[in-house]
């Protein structure tokens, strides 16, 4: 069970990752957008940290996509 929650958390974080991407937005851009530290932002990406929906909601407003897009764990 413990394995399956981390893959989300990893999917989580890649996917943001992508969209980032997709916004041609840096990780520093972002954290600086977002009022993030860019070391926790990375966290995020590589599924190292947890993420509160406030969060979630925060990045996926800035990133202009769904919060179904984000947490699209297929």
């Amino acid at each position: 069970m413990q394995n399956k929650f981390m893959s989300r958390l990893e999917k989580l974080g890649q996917n943001i990752k992508k969209y980032r991407k997709m916004k041609n937005l840096s990780q520093n851009e972002l954290a600086e957008i977002i009022n993030f530290s860019r070391e926790h932002l990375a966290c995020i990406e590589t599924g190292k940290e947890y993420i509160s929906l406030r969060k979630l909601f925060l990045i996926a407003d800035t990133l202009e996509v769904s919060i179904r897009k984000l947490i699209d764990f297929d």
